[in-house]
C-alpha cells in the first residue's frame, strides 16, 4: 500500500476491535440444542439464517434483531407448538448475548496508542444495534481513542460517501481498517478510499464473499491488526 496523506483512519468495531462473531455462534449452538426435538441442528441454523436475511431490511444488523429471529426460528421450526418455556430461554439467550463482557483483540491499545502518537484522526464505522455497540464501546474502555463514533444501518458505498461527507473528508484522506472484506474494504476501496483487512478467524455468512484478491496499492491484506503499525511505521507521507 502506497502512504497518503491520510487524514481519518477507519476502524470497524466487532471483530476487529473486540471479540463479537464467536459470542453469536455459540448462542446459535445453544438455540440449536433448545430445538433439537424439532429439528436437527443444520436445519434450525438453516432457518434461521434465512430468515434473519429476510428480516434485515426490518431490524438491522445487531443483537436484538438477531433475538427477534431465534424468536421466529422457534416457532416456525415447531409449527408454532413450541413450549413457552422454551421461548423464555431463547429471551434469556439473546439477553446473555447483549451481556457478553467486552474482550478485546490481541494489541488493539498498543496500535490506538501508536496510531494517535502520529497524529492520525481515528474513528469508529461499524454495524449494529445503537445501544448494544453504544454499550460494547463503553465496556471496551477505547472510546477516549475516538474523534468519532459512527454506528451505520449499513456499509454500502453510499453509506461512506455519507459518513465522509458528515466528517469533511475525501474519500482519498480515508482509510478503513476491519475484518469483513464485504463491509469494511470492498466499498471503500470502490469510492476511492484505502482499506487495510485483517481477516479474523470466523465470519457471519452474510459477510463472506467469493474472492478477496484485489491488486491496488490502495489495499493491504495482513494476519495481524499489529501489522498496521509497520505498514504506517514513521507516520505520514513516509
Amino acid at each position: 500500500m502506497k502512504k497518503p496523506d491520510f487524514k481519518v483512519i477507519g476502524f470497524d468495531a466487532d471483530d476487529t476491535l473486540w471479540v463479537n462473531e464467536p459470542f453469536f455462534q455459540d448462542t446459535e449452538k445453544r438455540l440449536c440444542e433448545l430445538l433439537a426435538q424439532y429439528a436437527p441442528a443444520e436445519e434450525v441454523s438453516k432457518l434461521l439464517f434465512a430468515i434473519e436475511m429476510q428480516n434485515l431490511s426490518l431490524y438491522g444488523y445487531g443483537a436484538k434483531g438477531f433475538i427477534l429471529s431465534m424468536i421466529e426460528t422457534a416457532l416456525k421450526i415447531s409449527n408454532n407448538s413450541v413450549d413457552q418455556t422454551i421461548l423464555e430461554k431463547v429471551v434469556d439467550l439473546g439477553k446473555e448475548l447483549i451481556n457478553m463482557p467486552v474482550t478485546l483483540l490481541d494489541r488493539i491499545p498498543e496500535v490506538l496508542d501508536y496510531l494517535s502518537l502520529q497524529g492520525y484522526t481515528l474513528i469508529v464505522a461499524t454495524k449494529g444495534d445503537l445501544l448494544d455497540q453504544q454499550r460494547k464501546l463503553s465496556r471496551s474502555t477505547l472510546a477516549k481513542y475516538f474523534h468519532h463514533i459512527e454506528i451505520m444501518s449499513d456499509k454500502k458505498e453510499q453509506d461512506y460517501k455519507l459518513l465522509l461527507s458528515r466528517i469533511g473528508v475525501n474519500a482519498n484522506e480515508f482509510l478503513m481498517i476491519g475484518n469483513s472484506f464485504k463491509s469494511d474494504i470492498q466499498p471503500v476501496l470502490a469510492i476511492g478510499g484505502y482499506g487495510i483487512h485483517v481477516p479474523y478467524h470466523t465470519t457471519w455468512q452474510h459477510e463472506v464473499v467469493g474472492s478477496t484478491n484485489v491488486s491496488s496499492d490502495r489495499f493491504t491484506l495482513v494476519d495481524s491488526i499489529a501489522d498496521v503499525m509497520q505498514i504506517l511505521r514513521n507516520g505520514k507521507n513516509s
